[in-house]
């Protein structure tokens, strides 16, 4: 793997940037309080080819890469992690299983205004009873004729407020446990038989909105369902696989914001006649922040560029995820803590960026989760 990036790749990390730094950062402690969703934002995004970074301009998407997309990602993260997941979901949970499963019809119709930002996506794996063991689900769906009639619940679902399109997975054979679920496209807006929940009230990533989405007995024609009768269980560790290098690279982003808080808090408060940067205790931390910070970089580029070349990458996901979302974790931390009594204060975003890390470490695969996925794969040798 080669460490310089292509100018195209710089290129738009150098438009990312801008965006974030002059659009989204100002707004970023104000969408944290109201828990306000940021449409705007959003559509910004999909105007300058963050929503379907890495999906063909065939079926409305940028042509670049997941390298490209784990630099935009971050920076993107770094301003705002709320506005981040919304645009990883629609990237890596949404446009990436409709582009590689996906019927050319599916892909016309669905995928391409998905990832030219004109319409948003979400991911239904999650339920009350199946979040780490997906094979449990209860959601069903079954063929009648040339219809197909999905019945369930899902929950802590992302964007799912917002979203124009969801991927469900249920169950079309409850005795072949994984082996017998599928994966179904369905219209959240309008939609009988469809309830999205009110947006649940959660402790960070604020102005991303999740909910339950409930489905009684909705009727979707065959053509909904994406992939194969039964498929659906690989569709979703695929997608999920990816999905992680997303994740990871929203961690990298929050880290690197409460890194850049803390090394110019450090250089302007003083104590005992000096900056704080000068005393050894708080410089040491600094720099352990910053290469923990740059090993997690590393292992999410590594992963994308496994992806990119159409090479294994699931644990190399695996890894960047559980790492970095560990080290965001251990990085806001030290944060608060270089910032004294005021890192607690939410008048600094070192506050935010605190309660911003811990989901990384949970959705899209727990950090337990993904240690036995790295195992298993150790294991097999």
């Amino acid at each position: 793997m080669k460490l310089e990036f292509t100018e195209d790749q710089l290129a738009v990390q150098r438009m990312a940037r801008e965006f974030a730094d002059e659009q989204v950062a100002p707004r970023a402690k104000d969408l944290d309080e109201k828990g306000e969703y940021p449409a705007d934002l959003v559509a910004k995004l999909g105007e300058l080819g963050l929503m379907g970074v890495a999906i063909p301009p065939e079926y409305g998407g940028s042509g670049f890469d997941y390298v490209t997309y784990v630099l935009a990602m971050e920076e993107i993260s770094r301003a705002c992690a709320g506005t981040g997941v919304i645009m990883s979901v629609n990237n890596s949970l949404v446009c990436d299983p409709l582009y590689k499963y996906g019927t050319d019809a599916q892909k016309k119709d669905i995928l391409a205004p998905l990832a030219a930002g004109k319409q948003l996506g979400c991911f239904g794996l999650t339920e009350p009873g199946a979040g780490s063991d997906p094979a449990a689900m209860r959601t069903t769906v079954r063929q009648v004729g040339d219809e197909l009639l999905l019945s369930g619940e899902k929950i802590f679902i992302t964007n799912a407020p917002n979203a124009d399109w969801a991927i469900i997975f249920a169950t079309e054979d409850k005795e072949l446990r994984h082996k017998g679920v599928s994966a179904v496209l369905l219209p959240l807006k309008n939609h009988p038989g469809v309830s999205v929940g009110p947006k649940e009230i959660k402790m960070g990533i604020r102005a991303s909105h999740s909910s339950s989405i409930c489905m009684e007995e909705v009727k979707l024609p065959v053509s909904h369902r994406l992939g194969d009768r039964g498929m659906g269980f690989k569709v979703a560790m695929t997608t999920l696989d990816a999905g992680r290098i997303g994740i990871a690279s929203q961690a990298l982003g929050i880290a690197a914001a409460a890194l850049n808080e803390s090394l110019a808090y450090a250089k302007e408060r003083e104590t005992f006649g000096k900056p704080i940067a000068q005393h050894q205790a708080v410089a040491f931390m600094l720099a352990d922040m910053g290469t923990e910070l740059d090993a997690a970089r590393l292992l999410t580029l590594r992963a994308a560029f496994l992806k990119d070349h159409k090479r294994p990458f699931s644990k190399e996901s695996a890894m960047a995820k559980v790492f970095a979302a560990e080290m965001c974790m251990r990085l806001t931390t030290k944060a608060i803590q270089v910032h004294g009594g005021y890192g607690y204060l939410k008048e600094y975003a070192v506050e935010r960026h605190f309660r911003d890390a811990k989901i990384t470490d949970i959705y899209e695969g727990t950090s337990e989760i993904q240690r036995l996925v790295i195992s298993s794969h150790l294991l097999k040798g």
